[in-house]
């Protein structure tokens, strides 16, 4: 079957909706998400929990960056076999529990919201589907309003999620600079997508492994990456902080490995570009994005912004490379667009 264009592939189409939808899902969901984080304010949770899989995990960790260093909780990401499979109780009373999904029906997320709520949790549901099993179980529902995905690999959803986060984050800390990053983000976001990563994709057409790094907020978008090597190009990637990779996994690096690094422009940012200056020395290849990097990106209103840019770059791209290594990102083998786990 003969591929379609870059242009012509569902993934290009619906990354490229992300801005839009980004703009919407701040303006509807507003008013719910200020009289949320009002009540956060007046009745704080112990901690926070997050619940989740595949890319709605990779949110997940973005959640635990915002909500502890902004807010200072502790955030914990919940195994769903536990309670789906081992059906243990769970010991939440009084917990914050965000359970993340796009179809809002898989099994295992329903069963451990479920137990969250017997738990004597709080749920807070991001999803997509707003009619699904999942919303109806929740105490409130932050829709993503990403609209129809049908494209496999998820884009537009992903962002709309972090987005979703980012919103929830800045109205329950009420802090003024990063509620005014809300009205800056859309416009960002469009600028991110016309950011030429053409360097990396003509780099990575014959390549077999890579590693993706990032830190802090910027981890959740390195995760994203690895992931959609994987399922779009066929291609074998693992997503490390940049502090991470060196207990242990950077014993790989070494001649022409390729390396992608995601500098997150805040304290972690010399770190990162540390890692990607110590790899290129040892002759790895390396793309880095951010301050002083090769690739191209947007100046973020405020540095939690700054992941959901990269990735907005990143989609054009990897659509771009699955085309090249002569892959349809919408129709990776063996995957569906809904997976129901137990």
């Amino acid at each position: 079957m003969a591929l379609p264009s870059e242009t012509q592939t569902l993934m290009f189409n619906e990354a490229a909706q992300s801005a839009s939808v980004i703009a919407a899902q701040f303006a509807r969901n507003r008013e719910v998400v200020q009289a949320l984080a009002n009540d956060l304010r007046q009745n704080p949770p112990p901690f926070v929990v997050t619940c989740a899989r595949g890319s709605s995990d990779h949110a997940a960790t973005y959640g635990k960056y915002l909500f502890e260093t902004q807010l200072g909780l502790v955030t914990a990401s919940a195994s769903p076999s536990v309670g789906s499979v081992y059906e243990a109780p769970l010991q939440v009373r009084g917990a914050l529990y965000i359970v993340i999904s796009q179809s809002g029906k898989s099994p295992d997320l329903l069963r451990n919201t479920e137990a969250a709520k017997a738990g004597g949790a709080r749920v807070v549901a991001l999803v997509n589907v707003e009619d699904s099993p999942l919303a109806q179980l929740a105490d409130t529902v932050i829709p993503l309003g990403a609209g129809a995905e049908r494209s496999v690999a998820a884009t537009k959803s992903y962002l709309a999620s972090l987005a979703a986060i980012l919103q929830l984050g800045a109205y329950w800390k009420n802090d003024p600079a990063l509620i005014a990053s809300l009205d800056a983000l859309p416009a960002a976001m469009s600028q991110a997508w016309e950011c030429d990563w053409t360097a990396l994709t003509d780099g990575l057409v014959d390549a077999h492994n890579l590693f993706v790094l990032g830190r802090g907020p910027g981890l959740a978008a390195a995760q994203e990456a690895a992931l959609k090597f994987k399922e779009t190009c066929g291609l074998h990637a693992e997503g490390y902080s940049s502090a991470e990779v060196k207990h242990g996994p950077m014993a790989l690096v070494g001649r022409d490995f390729p390396v992608l690094a995601f500098a997150q422009p805040d304290e972690t940012g010399s770190g990162t570009r540390a890692v990607a200056e110590e790899f290129a020395a040892r002759g790895a290849q390396v793309w880095l994005a951010g301050e002083g990097g090769s690739l191209p990106t947007v100046v973020a209103p405020h540095p939690l912004c700054a992941p959901l840019l990269t990735i907005q770059s990143f989609y054009r791209a990897i659509n771009a490379l699955a085309l090249r290594r002569g892959h349809n990102p919408d129709l990776p083998p063996h995957l569906n667009k809904v997976t129901e786990t137990v």
